[in-house]
């Protein structure tokens, strides 16, 4: 039998981190595979989307595949050092942002365009049709079993409240990646990127006056505790989006016997990927409503001045598509494909 225990001194098996699954006999495992992930164990994707997912693999496989999960960077290094984590071998699956490493997945920034993402759900089928017709090569050193998008880009600010585009100038706010920092920069204000677990800090501290994340993951942070105002925007296509990426050691997935491969493939693709994103819709509407209870103003951006939005959003789109052509890649294809998907998947 096949062992390949990852920490001497782990438990003998289940899934841990928070006792979040009761451990299966020492006998009964194969394997034992590590997850780590950036955000608290609480928060929507780690509590139902991976550690779900983790307890179907582990009861398809009879209870030869076990996981110990490690949230909140538990296993050392920054959101950044994921894709490595994975990549080297470190950890057996990671949970994480190809765009915490810029420029090296340059074909996977088009999902950070404006208004190209509808819900979550869709776009996340999207996202991995995408994956498979456009960007496998730029992901030959980790194995992805989900590709998806978080629900639509909001802003959540301090007052006084954006309402028009000029309430953002010389304001800073938070981005989460290259380009969706350069987004804010072209809407007039100053962006600060940084990865998502530093917000909360970063506002207590008056480091920043605001943030762009979807809903759902406001409630983790309590960023509806650090700030006053929400700005929502209207249409069927949200400010920005970005793509996570679940994903596994090529190494530690070779190393399996054939069943196991078999269950590992069984739980990955265009399905799974749907499945975080319907996790991530799911978790906005509670999320928005601990900002309502606490009285906070959410403001709609719509009609006219969401015009002024978008036509002060396309300089990047344009530089996007300039930037990729110097380096070999047809940029405007890319966007016209991904905007297809979305709407065939969205409607």
């Amino acid at each position: 039998m096949l062992r390949r225990m990852f920490i001497a001194t782990g438990l003998a098996g289940g899934i841990t981190a928070g006792a979040l699954m009761a451990p299966l006999p020492a006998q009964a495992q194969d394997v034992t595979l590590r997850i780590h992930h950036f955000l608290p164990a609480g928060a929507p994707v780690p509590a139902n989307f991976i550690v779900p997912w983790a307890e179907k693999v582990t009861a398809e496989s009879d209870g030869r595949i076990a996981f110990e999960i490690f949230p909140a960077m538990q296993m050392g290094g920054s959101p950044a050092n994921l894709i490595d984590q994975v990549n080297d071998g470190v950890v057996d699956i990671v949970w994480t942002l190809p765009g915490y490493t810029p420029g090296r997945f340059p074909k996977a920034e088009v999902f950070d365009m404006p208004f190209i993402a509808a819900d979550a759900e869709a776009t996340s089928r999207a996202a991995w049709r995408f994956f498979d017709e456009h960007l496998r090569d730029e992901f030959e050193g980790v194995r992805p079993i989900a590709v998806h998008v978080h629900g639509p880009g909001n802003m959540h600010m301090k007052a006084p409240a954006v309402e028009t585009l000029e309430d953002l100038s010389g304001r800073s706010v938070r981005g989460p990646t290259r380009m969706i920092t350069q987004l804010l920069e072209s809407l007039g204000a100053t962006p600060v990127g940084m990865p998502v677990p530093q917000v909360p800090e970063s506002l207590s501290r008056n480091v920043i006056d605001g943030t762009v994340i979807p809903w759902e993951v406001t409630a983790a942070l309590r960023v509806a505790e650090l700030v006053d105002t929400h700005a929502e925007f209207g249409g069927d296509r949200s400010l920005y989006t970005t793509l996570f990426v679940f994903a596994m050691n090529p190494d530690s997935y070779d190393a399996l016997p054939d069943d196991l491969k078999a269950v590992i493939d069984a739980n990955s693709g265009l399905e799974t990927s749907e499945w975080v994103g319907r996790v991530m819709d799911e978790g906005d509407e509670p999320a928005r409503n601990i900002a309502v209870d606490r009285g906070n103003t959410i403001v709609l951006i719509e009609g006219d001045e969401l015009e002024r939005w978008k036509a002060a959003a396309a300089p990047v789109v344009d530089g996007w598509i300039a930037e990729t052509s110097g380096r070999g890649i047809d940029g405007q294809q890319l966007i016209d494909r991904l905007n297809a998907l979305v709407e065939e998947e969205a409607g």
